[in-house]
C-alpha cells in the first residue's frame, strides 16, 4: 500500500496543478470584481473592501436580466430539441447496422471537425434570404444545427450498450417502434442526456460570435452580449463587465452541479463503447 502510494504521488500533484491552473482566471475574475475601477492594484490582490456597486452596475446598465431571460430561452428551447432530435436520429444509426448508417454516422462525425465560423457568410446570406436575423427562431435553428452532431455521436454509441432484447421485449408487449424508444430506450438514456444537455447548454449560454451577427437588435441582447457592451471602442468598465461575467457562469454551475452523477458515465458509455 505504501509503495502504491509513492508511485501515485506525482498524479495527486498533476490533478492539483491542473486545478489550480483553472482556478487562476476565476479567482482574478472575482478580485476585478469586487474592486473599485480607480483601484489600481494588482489584479492577483483581493481588496481590503467590497465593491457591490459593480454587481448593481451589471444588472442596471447592461440590462442583465434581460439578458439572462433571453439566453435561457434560447438555451432551453434549443437543448431540448437537441436531445429530442438527436435520440431520435442516433436510435435507427445505432440498431441497424447497414453500410449506408455507418455512413451517415461517419460523415456526422466529421461534421463536428469543421469551425462553425467557416461557413459564417453563406450561412448569414441565408438567415437574411429567410428572415432570421434578430429572430430567437433564427439563432436557435443555428444553434441546434450545430450541436446536434456530438448529440446523435454520444447517443448513437450509448444505444449500442443497451440490450437489444429490450427492444424485443417492448415489440412483443405490443409497443411500435416509437414507443420502444419513448418507453424502454429513452429512460434508459438519462447519464448520456445529462452529458448532453451540459455539453450543448454550456456551448450555447457561452456563444457569442454567432449571437453577435444573429441578434442585433438591443431587444435581442443575450448574456454574452451585454458583458461585450460593457467594452467599447471610447469607453470600458473592467470592473462591471467581470460582476456582468460573474452572474453569468452560475446558471451553468448550477446545472453542473444538479447533474453531475450523471455526467461522468454518460461521457464514458456515449463517447468510449459502441
Amino acid at each position: 500500500m505504501t509503495k502504491a502510494r509513492k508511485n501515485t504521488w506525482w498524479k495527486t500533484a498533476a490533478a492539483l496543478g491542473i486545478v489550480v491552473f483553472h482556478f487562476i482566471p476565476f479567482y482574478i475574475l472575482v478580485s476585478v470584481a469586487l474592486k473599485r475601477q480607480m483601484d489600481t492594484s494588482s489584479r492577483w490582490k483581493m481588496p481590503g473592501y467590497l465593491q457591490m456597486d459593480n454587481f448593481s452596475t451589471a444588472l442596471a446598465k447592461g440590462n442583465l436580466v434581460h439578458a439572462v431571460f433571453n439566453t435561457l430561452l434560447i438555451t432551453v428551447v434549443a437543448v431540448v430539441l437537441i436531445v429530442l432530435v438527436g435520440a431520435m436520429a442516433a436510435y435507427p444509426l445505432s440498431r441497424v447496422k447497414t453500410k449506408m448508417n455507418r455512413l451517415i454516422l461517419s460523415f456526422i462525425v466529421s461534421v463536428m471537425m469543421v469551425p462553425p465560423l467557416s461557413v459564417l457568410v453563406p450561412l448569414y446570406k441565408t438567415m437574411v434570404a429567410i428572415g432570421g436575423i434578430n429572430r430567437f427562431w433564427g439563432i436557435i435553428m443555428v444553434s441546434v444545427t450545430y450541436n446536434l452532431p456530438i448529440s446523435i455521436f454520444l447517443f448513437t454509441n450509448f444505444i449500442a450498450t443497451i440490450p437489444r432484447e429490450l427492444d424485443e421485449a417492448g415489440l412483443i408487449d405490443g409497443c411500435s417502434r416509437f414507443g420502444v424508444f419513448y418507453r424502454v430506450v429513452m429512460p434508459a438514456l438519462k447519464p448520456v442526456t445529462a452529458s448532453v444537455v451540459i455539453l450543448t447548454s454550456v456551448y450555447i449560454w457561452n456563444d457569442y460570435a454567432f449571437q453577435l451577427y444573429f441578434l442585433q437588435k438591443s431587444q435581442c441582447r443575450t448574456i454574452t452580449l451585454a458583458i461585450a457592451s460593457f467594452f467599447t471602442e471610447n469607453a470600458s468598465d473592467l470592473n462591471a463587465g467581470a460582476a456582468a461575467a460573474l452572474l453569468a457562469i452560475v446558471p451553468p454551475i448550477l446545472l453542473y452541479l444538479s447533474m453531475q452523477k450523471y455526467f461522468i458515465k454518460g461521457i464514458a458509455d456515449g463517447a468510449v463503447k459502441g
